[in-house]
């Protein structure tokens, strides 16, 4: 949200206007790859106390300039996850429920964790909902949650990377709503813990996730290295930094002034925490994420992204390339429904957003996807 917020104050409101055309995935790469200086010898990565002297060693994040790291040394790694604790009003409009879940922040949206659920037949796999960062589970999904769960699905959420400023969770953590800045590593593990506990409750063998911004990034993260390929059959990612995300190009700036040796990022990770800057183009965990592709076998993907958002950017690195055993279906929301201008935030606010949802998760059941107009920056889901 604070990274939105700067997006917002640079863009204005003229961002609902037709966008102009984004630098490419290579271009930002090669722009990142001039400022670069590596540490080691030989132009090799090194591996002495430049990488690893800082509190995040072992996450990507040491202090010092090697390629990849977020050349940071806040804070230090972390964080916990909460359940949900009593349920909030189903919202239509994004910022009613931003400000909702702000001072609200532990309440599931209407849907969600009805723990005596059982999946039916016809739909055999409860649904995890993954929030984004500085968000919570309220927040992300006060519009889908109800009817995710009025279609038959049972459905869970729960807040994750929730971590103070000791933690280095940003100044942001200082607000009760803001869930999502610890490190992606550990908040993986939480995901992972959570995902045993909804499938001991249902008794299903594997979880559907639909995921936010970073929720989708630490799915993907999860179905990789905290054994959820076993356990997850369909992920549904929105505005997700699968690839990182240039904000609208001050990380990538902030990539290549770092990786020149000016720690630069450690200081905007003092304000945005772990989570943010682990998500800038360039960092180690990106680049560990998808070192060895972008899919994991038997995963099915559906990975939507908006022209307008102003956070995931250029937003075409949230798409994703099959690889072996899996499917990877890449949607951008705009085609054939012009009238959705969401960003990224309001696209969890969109009727279409919220049919795509439908028809991953059951083709046949659910074919046709709505078209509604959904504005930039409020949101709505249709109706103010």
């Amino acid at each position: 949200m604070g990274a939105s917020a700067l997006a917002v104050a640079l863009t204005g409101a003229g961002a609902a206007a037709v966008p102009p055309p984004a630098p490419t995935q290579q271009a930002l790469a090669d722009l990142i790859a001039s400022g670069r200086q590596v540490a080691g010898p030989s132009g090799s990565a090194g591996t002495g106390s430049a990488c690893t002297s800082g509190s995040g060693a072992g996450s990507g994040n040491g202090s010092g300039d090697c390629y990849g790291g977020s050349g940071s040394s806040s804070g230090s790694s972390g964080g916990t996850s909460t359940d949900t604790a009593g349920v909030g009003p189903a919202q239509t409009s994004w910022l009613g429920a931003f400000a909702y879940g702000l001072s609200n922040g532990d309440v599931a949206p209407p849907g969600a964790n009805d723990w005596n659920c059982k999946p039916t037949a016809e739909h055999p796999r409860p649904v995890v909902l993954l929030h984004g960062t500085w968000m919570n589970a309220y927040n992300g999904f006060a519009y889908m949650g109800q009817p995710i769960k009025d279609a038959g699905y049972c459905t869970f959420t729960f807040n994750y990377g929730r971590s103070n400023i000791i933690e280095g969770g940003g100044l942001g953590s200082f607000l009760p709503g803001v869930m999502g800045t610890g490190y992606i590593q550990d908040s993986s593990k939480q995901v992972a813990a959570f995902v045993d506990k909804v499938l001991a409750a249902t008794g299903a063998g594997e979880v559907d996730i639909v995921a936010h911004s970073q929720g989708g990034t630490l799915a993907n993260w999860y179905t990789k290295f905290d054994g959820g390929a076993e356990k997850v059959k369909n992920l549904v990612t929105f505005g997700a930094t699968h690839h990182g995300t240039s904000l609208v190009g001050i990380g990538a700036l902030g990539r290549m002034v770092n990786n020149a040796g000016i720690d630069v990022l450690g200081f905007v990770e003092i304000f945005v925490g772990h989570a943010g800057i682990q998500q800038t183009i360039g960092s180690d965990f990106v680049n560990t994420l998808n070192a060895n592709g972008d899919t994991v076998a038997g995963v099915d993907y559906t990975v939507v992204g908006t022209r307008y958002d102003e956070v995931t950017n250029p937003y075409d690195l949230t798409f994703l390339e099959a690889g072996p055993g899996a499917t990877v279906d890449n949607i951008t929301l705009q085609d054939g429904c012009e009238q959705d201008v969401s960003d990224h935030l309001t696209m969890m606010y969109s009727p279409r957003a919220l049919s795509i949802v439908l028809r991953a998760l059951d083709p046949v059941g659910s074919p046709n996807l709505a078209c509604e107009f959904n504005p930039w920056l409020v949101g709505g889901g249709g109706s103010l």
